[in-house]
């Protein structure tokens, strides 16, 4: 009877908590009332390492006949790497991203767009709209690798995970012509 009840209980914990992640990703980019179909979409990123799963919540923006580092993702200057609200990573692991060590939690995205070198900024601030960055609550940044050129622009800004084995991965980040990536590794 007992183990029933908990296997009932744990079932509905379960869905309650899946459908919470769902309309927390697409909470995160609600546009605003006149803007349907929203111009940046809820978007995430998922991988399991170790057995252990790693997210990321963006709004994923077009280029519309813009260019990344002029109108869009400006080199020099931090992004919110997306669209509206902050990008976030929400990690069941501890990681090392290339020689950052990132306990398992839930952090924000930003990056610094170069022509060539991008790095990649985990910062512990959450919750916050994407332009509000605070640099004293940066956790680490790590240069990214630069990957294969696309053959045709990326239109819409696109995070994935590629590379995928054991307990390691890439974090990449394409749009336009632009595919940068950082490995991680699940330490525990």
């Amino acid at each position: 009877m007992f183990l029933r009840q908990f296997c009932r209980r744990s079932l509905l914990f379960a869905v309650a908590f899946a459908l919470l992640s769902l309309g927390y990703a697409h909470a995160q980019c609600k546009p605003p009332a006149n803007q349907n179909p929203p111009l940046s979409p809820a978007a995430e990123a998922s991988v399991t390492l170790n057995g252990k799963t790693i997210t990321v919540y963006y709004c994923a923006p077009s280029l519309r006949e813009r260019k990344v580092g002029e109108q869009l993702a400006p080199y020099g200057k931090v992004w919110r790497t997306g669209a509206n609200t902050a990008t976030t990573l929400k990690t069941e692991a501890a990681l090392k991203i290339r020689d950052l060590t990132v306990p398992a939690g839930t952090y924000t995205i930003y990056s610094l767009p170069e022509e060539h070198g991008w790095k990649l900024i985990i910062n512990k601030q959450t919750g916050q709209w994407g332009t509000v960055y605070k640099e004293d609550q940066d956790l680490g940044r790590v240069d990214m690798l630069e990957g294969v050129i696309p053959s045709a622009p990326v239109e819409k800004f696109l995070i994935n995970f590629e590379h995928t084995h054991g307990n390691k991965t890439e974090l990449h980040l394409h749009w336009g012509t632009t595919n940068v990536y950082v490995p991680i590794t699940a330490v525990d």
